[in-house]
């Protein structure tokens, strides 16, 4: 890329929104050369606002001036760059509508349909610029949190501005189209942990109570006009629809309750639990987790306002709640996985079989894992992993873009989390029920004892992932299910073990301290798929990474042969600070031999040698080894999409050839990468040649790139006069551990 992208790229421009516009506008050059913008329509005093994207804004906002709609706004800033396509003012506006929904500082007057989710070329570096022109909003008082801070809040994941895939686009057009018909009643969506079933719910909700935005409308695909189509004849059927929002699990029925205050339309009121609906009758009644819907079984204190709510619907006495959806609305759509059910209380499989099978119960299936950086690959392997069906000898770190992780030392576990909430946030720890709840009543007690390690259960049950205290206890199933964290620490406590003899994990009852998910369980393998059920959606609750730690000593076993085990990453040269490599001393290293040097960028100093290597304190072993090998740590998350941090790496040195396109070790005089702290960095290498008057090539231009799924890592470009400065080292091989 040129220098499109730097800060000076993109103007924003203030103007009033009233009828001297149109002139102002006639003045701009890329108003009036109908040249692709975004723009934000606000009113500060009343904290609303609009956002929308044009190739012509002068008719745009003649239209927009026109609207009672928008009768209340009263500044407009246009957003211009030269380097705007189509592609990307929409890619801009769909981000901008999605971050200032969950930034708080303004209520959204946009509808929630039609937000682009495209790839297009160089969007990365147009991703950059959103990031710089967010940056710009912010000094203009539009808005007013960062990225990463908006990206972790329940706002933000909650909201239902949400860019959908295909797999859930396609599900609310299905939706739409069978509420109306008469002859379906019921829509079954069933999706694994992540694939957006909670989004996909809180989107349909807001679409409901949303006008159409026509005066915006242009250049819909065949499957946007039908889904348009289709609103409007649902909103004629339904012009003000009467619906309810059912979450059966307290905690997150309390956080969506505060999402959904944040959005303009809708209310607190709309989200209730399952117990609310039986005094109301519904148009459309959703279930999110309706997995997690009770039956009469193990209800404790419960049990009398059950009854009750039976005898109120004139149900019999062993009637459910899934009972009460059906009876209290007229359509239903009900978001399931039945590998989330954790308890006998839960509403059974069968059931919701049987409401399947049904001629008036349409169902689908949501299949992409929108949560897990891992993608499908990562679910899979956890699904076999639980279920004991993994070949033996595969590594996650073969398959998997994830940083999936099992600690042997339960202190380095619990650092390695804290860590990770200190640079990221929303980092958890959450363990299945093996140990009781003693500090539920007294608060100096501990009730997690691991070695020298004591560590307390969630302090509250409302919302705890975002109390202040959440960093430093440990969630349990009911704190954290539907949640979204970036990373987890998951305890397989010793109520789960692993028979070797059979192939199969096992359960160790006595340690299982569920009340309500233990008492009248005959079966013990109904107890364990409930148990494995647990672990399973844990184990799916981070978007970055997830690292293990097992109690009982036959599954951690089992976990050794395919989850890769993580060393305590001292600063200090003893053994395990270098991963599974293993390190040869004295009589028994031969250099270049059986073993190759361990270059360490973090304590190298001055120019780089070959004689550097030779000289090496540290050596490992390798098979084959070759001279212009060499082994050294990636560290840092710049490259994190394909080295993740802190993996021990194969280089080879003076690599021949071409370089475009490969990962490169380089060392630069004027470089001063944070990662390294010094003036080597590795990023993949990109040049622009261009051809001299005698025939010859030279260099215009070299970029080094990073490839992250963190904010912040830009770009390094070197101009022709930089050239000089720059040494590439070594090219990167593969990953060793």
């Amino acid at each position: 890329m040129t220098a499109a992208f730097e800060n000076d790229s993109y103007q924003i421009t203030k103007y009033p929104f009233d009828r001297s516009l149109v002139d102002q506008l006639s003045k701009n050059a890329w108003a009036k050369d109908m040249w692709p913008t975004v723009y934000l329509i606000s009113n500060d005093r009343e904290g609303e606002i609009y956002v929308g994207e044009t190739t012509d804004a002068i008719s745009r906002m003649n239209s927009h001036l026109s609207s009672p709609k928008r009768a209340n706004l009263k500044d407009l800033r246009l957003i211009t760059c030269e380097f705007f396509n189509k592609s990307a003012t929409l890619d801009i506006e769909s981000n901008l509508i999605k971050y200032i929904a969950a930034d708080g500082k303004y209520r959204l007057q946009n509808g929630n349909a039609g937000l682009a989710r495209h790839r297009y070329f160089q969007k990365p570096e147009y991703t950059r610029l959103f990031y710089q022109i967010w940056e710009g909003l912010r000094r203009e008082n539009i808005a007013k949190q960062s990225l990463e801070k908006i990206d972790n809040s329940d706002l933000f994941k909650y909201s239902p501005y949400k860019s959908l895939n295909r797999d859930q686009l396609l599900s609310i057009l299905e939706i739409c189209r069978s509420l109306l018909k008469e002859k379906t009643d019921t829509i079954l969506i069933q999706g694994g942990a992540g694939t957006g079933k909670t989004v996909l719910a809180i989107y349909f909700f807001k679409l409901m109570h949303s006008e159409i935005d026509f005066e915006t409308l242009e250049d819909l695909t065949d499957e946007d006009a039908e889904l348009y189509a289709a609103l409007a004849k649902l909103k004629k059927k339904w012009p003000n629809p009467r619906m309810a929002l059912v979450v059966p699990m307290a905690s997150l029925r309390a956080t969506l309750q505060r999402a959904f205050n944040n959005v303009k339309g809708l209310n607190a009121s709309m989200v209730m639990g399952p117990m609310e609906i039986t005094r109301a009758k519904y148009d459309i009644i959703l279930v999110d987790e309706a997995h997690r819907l009770r039956r009469r079984k193990n209800l404790g204190a419960v049990f009398g306002a059950f009854d009750q709510a039976n005898e109120r619907l004139g149900l019999d006495k062993e009637a459910h709640e899934l009972d009460w959806v059906m009876l209290q609305s007229t359509k239903r759509i009900l978001f399931y996985d039945p590998m989330q059910s954790i308890k006998p209380t839960d509403v059974r499989r069968e059931d919701f079989e049987k409401l399947s099978k049904k001629k008036d119960t349409l169902r689908l299936e949501l299949k992409s894992q929108l949560r897990v950086k891992g993608g499908n690959d990562y679910t899979e392997f956890v699904s076999g992993l639980m279920s004991g069906k993994l070949t033996r000898g595969i590594k996650s770190h073969d398959i998997l873009d994830y940083d999936f992780r099992l600690f042997t030392d339960i202190r380095e576990f619990i650092e390695t989390v804290r860590q990770k909430e200190k640079e990221t946030g929303l980092s958890r720890f959450a363990a299945g029920y093996a140990w009781p709840w003693k500090s539920k009543n007294d608060k100096s007690a501990f009730d997690i004892e691991i070695d020298d390690v004591r560590m307390q259960w969630n302090g509250t049950t409302a919302d705890w992932i975002n109390s202040p205290t959440a960093a430093e206890e440990v969630g349990c199933i009911h704190t954290t299910q539907g949640y979204d964290l970036n990373y987890a620490g998951i305890i397989l406590g010793p109520e789960i073990s692993y028979d070797h003899k059979k192939g199969e994990i096992v359960i160790r009852r006595e340690n299982y301290h569920d009340r309500n998910g233990n008492v009248g369980i005959s079966d013990p393998l109904e107890l364990r798929d409930y148990i494995i059920n647990i672990y399973q959606t844990l184990l799916l609750r981070a978007i970055r990474g997830t690292y293990v730690y097992v109690c009982d000593p036959d599954l951690r076993e089992y976990f050794k042969k395919f989850v890769p085990i993580s060393e305590l990453q001292s600063t200090t040269k003893s053994a395990n600070s270098y991963g599974s490599l293993r390190l040869l001393k004295g009589g028994s290293l031969k250099p270049y031999e059986n073993a190759l040097p361990v270059f360490d960028i973090k304590v190298a100093a001055g120019e780089f040698s070959e004689s550097q290597l030779a000289e090496s304190e540290v050596w490992a072993e390798f098979e084959k080894p070759q001279k212009d090998l060499f082994i050294c740590q990636v560290i840092g998350e710049s490259m994190n999409k394909k080295i993740p941090n802190g993996s021990w790496c194969l280089f080879r040195l003076n690599p021949q050839g071409s370089r475009q396109g490969k990962i490169v070790l380089v060392q630069q005089r004027n470089l001063e990468d944070p990662d390294y702290g010094g003036r080597y960095t590795i990023k993949r290498y990109e040049s622009e040649k261009a051809m001299t008057e005698d025939g010859s090539w030279t260099h215009t231009s070299i970029l080094l790139k990073p490839e992250s799924t963190e904010f912040g890592y830009e770009p390094i470009k070197l101009s022709p006069d930089q050239e000089g400065s720059l040494q590439v080292i070594a090219e990167f091989v593969r990953i060793l551990c």
